[in-house]
């Protein structure tokens, strides 16, 4: 399983080697997912195409190899041979022979072996390059002075209600995911001669998921959520009543359906119990009062978000937006970032809400900060079966913080920026940042699989096997302007943080600025005649390279 990196999980029948996504993969440092690097992919795709006939039409025979290592092998008719070859050792490597020829595995690999000779592809030696990016802020330029208009959500029913109910509803079966949101409202009276002393009401409240935001007499008091494994909640929130009448407005959210696993279809969302404990006479139970429903905002109604509504007679034009104030609408009209790198939003000024350009919607933005103590590991392993919670990293920063933006949405001016905040943010922090790839990196040994599989047939030969070799490529219309780091012999470290080992061949940085400064991209062999004489016998020599892109 991908996550991060390669990983190789073992199953009751034999190896496996899964190319599913996980979506609480970990955040880097830039804020994005870490998916696997697309070349990776590609290269096991076309590793596992040159087997598909043996894998299709063969038989299958499980081979033990040693105590934690084994050879998933497929003969078909036609004579073709195909192999798996697995380390299940999570900590050591192993050398092991499978007919007559022995091959390298490192801990918890597997091998691909199209023509049960040579070896293809491994897991825990992939040659793909890592390219380093960063995301380079822009201030949020506004094309007019008077840039900003606003626009409030009236809390609760802010029109005829659409509906009331003794009870609590289906969140998704009512709105039919026309909407995100959904408004119940109800009313309480409480005795003149509250309160007493010693009281401190608590307002409890159950739900299916997704989200909920709850008012006490037009003010926001809290907002609770589920979790990405759980989408329900229940939560407890100190408030302040006041004698007589008291009004609680509860905006109930979905934030994307479910799409998988048993019965999905049937999994709902919603309010399941309100009530209110700490009460003079007890436990004050709401679930069953008059809740009267609304659905969707009153933005949405008149669809603030498009761009023929810039002139509705709701926005109310503004030097200086205001702050930190839920339930509000921003529009601001606004330039196209510079360049043409890939343009993302940076939100971490905000809380919760949707984004749109040119009525264009941007997705909904939660910029939500991870617990600095949710088991982040300083460095990362694939070694060892996988869990949610291996090679986490982020911790104490948000989870999400840029949102794409395509640049075919912008016009060449006149662009315009609407943005629905539920719990109050900054809007004057917002800004554009364009991912710009700085630089990247490789590190590849020589006993790395060095097959062309775009030329591979079954008649090659391991007698004289190709050296390994070292592929750089910058984004188009980049060159590599420096190296900053080459080392041949037995570096190690990660891209940005490679360091020298024990041995190091002298003239490894003069070697690849010959082959690749000045250029889109090069390739540097391991048995580059540059290198010359061994600098350290019987040792693996590994060649890595950082390099910057402009």
């Amino acid at each position: 399983k991908y996550h991060g990196g390669t990983n190789f999980d073992r199953t009751a029948g034999g190896p496996f080697i899964t190319t599913s996504y996980d979506y609480d993969a970990p955040i880097d440092e830039y804020g994005l997912k870490r998916f696997p690097k697309w070349a990776h992919l590609k290269e096991l795709h076309k590793s596992i195409k040159l087997c598909e006939h043996s894998l299709l039409f063969g038989n299958s025979t499980l081979l033990s190899l040693g105590p934690q290592q084994e050879a998933d092998v497929y003969t078909d008719h036609s004579g073709g041979c195909v192999a798996f070859l697995a380390n299940i050792d999570s900590e050591k490597d192993k050398v092991v022979t499978f007919r007559n020829r022995q091959y390298d595995l490192p801990a918890w690999s597997v091998s691909i072996l199209p023509d049960c000779k040579n070896v293809v592809f491994n897991t825990a030696k992939v040659r793909s390059q890592t390219l380093m990016v960063d995301m380079v802020p822009e201030t949020l330029q506004a094309s007019k002075p008077d840039q900003w208009s606003i626009f409030t959500e009236r809390i609760g029913i802010w029109d005829k209600n659409d509906f009331v109910r003794n009870e609590f509803v289906d969140h998704i079966n009512t709105t039919k995911d026309s909407t995100d949101y959904l408004w119940h409202t109800t009313s309480f009276d409480v005795d003149r001669n509250y309160p007493a002393s010693g009281n401190h009401p608590i307002l409890n409240i159950g739900s299916k998921g997704h989200a909920v935001h709850a008012f006490l007499n037009n003010m926001l008091i809290g907002s609770a959520y589920g979790n990405g494994s759980e989408s329900s909640f229940s939560v407890q929130m100190p408030i302040n009543l006041k004698a007589g009448k008291n009004e609680i407005a509860l905006l109930s959210m979905t934030v994307g359906l479910k799409s998988a696993g048993p019965y999905y279809e049937w999994v709902g969302a919603g309010l399941t119990s309100v009530n209110i404990s700490g009460m003079q006479n007890g436990t004050m139970d709401l679930s069953s009062n008059n809740w009267a429903y609304k659905i969707g905002l009153e933005g949405e109604h008149y669809r603030l978000f498009k761009p023929d509504q810039g002139n509705n007679q709701r926005w109310r034009p503004q030097s200086e937006p205001p702050k930190h104030q839920p339930l509000t609408w921003y529009k601001v009209n606004v330039d196209v970032p510079q360049g043409d790198d890939p343009v993302g939003l940076d939100m971490q000024s905000m809380g919760k809400g949707l984004v749109w350009l040119n009525g264009n919607a941007i997705g909904r933005y939660w910029p939500r900060t991870s617990p600095t103590d949710d088991r982040c590991t300083p460095s990362c392993d694939y070694r060892g079966k996988f869990s949610p919670n291996k090679c986490r990293a982020g911790c104490g920063k948000p989870t999400q913080r840029w949102y794409h933006v395509p640049r075919s949405w912008f016009h060449p001016s006149g662009n315009t920026l609407v943005v629905f905040e539920e719990q109050g943010g900054d809007p004057t922090k917002i800004t554009f940042s364009r991912r710009v790839a700085t630089s990247v990196c490789s590190f590849v040994s020589e006993n790395y699989p060095s097959i062309d599989l775009e030329s591979w047939d079954k008649s090659i030969s391991d007698e004289n096997p190709l050296a390994a070799k070292v592929q750089l490529s910058c984004p188009k219309g980049k060159n590599i302007s420096s190296i900053k780091f080459a080392s041949f012999g037995d570096p190690s470290g990660t891209c940005r943080s490679y360091q020298q080992g024990s041995c190091h061949h002298p003239d490894s940085l003069s070697v690849v600025e010959k082959a690749c400064l000045n250029i889109n991209s090069c390739t540097v062999s391991l048995s580059d005649e540059g290198f010359g004489e061994d600098p350290c016998p019987g040792v693996t020599k590994t060649l890595a390279i950082e390099a910057d892109c402009s």
